[in-house]
């Protein structure tokens, strides 16, 4: 059985995009960042992302001068490109990656059965994605790259329930970023089954 796992880069007043949409500039990893995340999500087997998450993500298959930045940036490429992927999205009609699959819903039973076929990692990412996935009690862990900086307003993290962690992991980085990863120890009640 897989981890179902929630994992973004966060401000630290806890927002992934500020309140105009921008995280680019803040967000970014560097070298060492990077080679952190790729050990953690050589373990993903299954990508869940809603349409504004994959259609930012396809880059790591479609655009040669992103993957070649760097060793990490091709690395990491290689790493989302092994990995199944399926989106959601009620506007996309298609879609333009490999190992991709495309539903017009988030149907808890169709993930908790996904999380039950996998040996690795299943990954959420996108917080409307996840807020929905964490209200079915479907999210195992929490992964936060913290970034130092605070952004006072935007698109936020975590939705509004109540989620006890345990944290089993911390990294800091020599940029002033903190890798943080919690285990969910009670979720909402309404945890669905496969």
């Amino acid at each position: 059985m897989g981890t179902l796992v929630y994992s973004m880069n966060v401000s630290l007043d806890g927002y992934v995009a500020d309140s105009q949409g921008e995280f680019a500039s803040w967000a970014r990893p560097d070298e060492q960042v990077l080679a952190a995340i790729n050990e953690e999500t050589s373990a993903v087997d299954t990508y869940l992302l809603g349409r504004r998450m994959y259609e930012m993500m396809a880059v790591w298959e479609t655009d040669p001068a992103i993957i070649g930045q760097s060793p990490e940036s091709t690395q990491f490429a290689q790493i989302w490109q092994s990995a199944n992927k399926v989106v959601y999205s009620r506007t996309l009609e298609t879609v333009h990656t490999s190992r991709t699959q495309l539903r017009s819903r988030f149907n808890p039973a169709e993930v908790a059965q996904i999380k039950a076929d996998v040996s690795g990692n299943v990954t959420v990412d996108g917080p409307t994605l996840a807020a929905e996935a964490i209200r079915h009690g479907l999210v195992d862990r929490i992964d936060v790259l913290l970034c130092p900086v605070v952004v006072g307003g935007g698109l936020r993290f975590l939705p509004d329930h109540r989620l006890e962690l345990a944290l089993r992991h911390e990294q800091r980085f020599d940029n002033g970023m903190i890798q943080l990863r919690y285990d969910v120890t009670t979720a909402p009640s309404a945890k669905v089954q496969p």
